[in-house]
């Protein structure tokens, strides 16, 4: 599964944990994705979206 929303294309996002020291390490913030079934060109699939992307209504379950 790619962790990209296939209805708004968001995806991993990268940075840095920063400690007190400001001893810097790379990490990655991930989107809250969730499989959701609904109905594509009258058929019902199963695809990868985004929590902001169910709550705005983008998408009918």
């Amino acid at each position: 599964m790619s962790r990209k929303c296939e209805i708004c294309g968001k995806g991993p996002v990268t940075g840095n944990n920063v400690s007190h020291a400001h001893n810097l390490t790379k990490r990655r913030w991930l989107p809250n994705l969730k499989k959701v079934r609904t109905k594509i060109n009258g058929r019902t699939r199963r695809i990868t979206v985004c929590t902001s992307c169910i709550r705005s209504g983008a998408i009918n379950k």
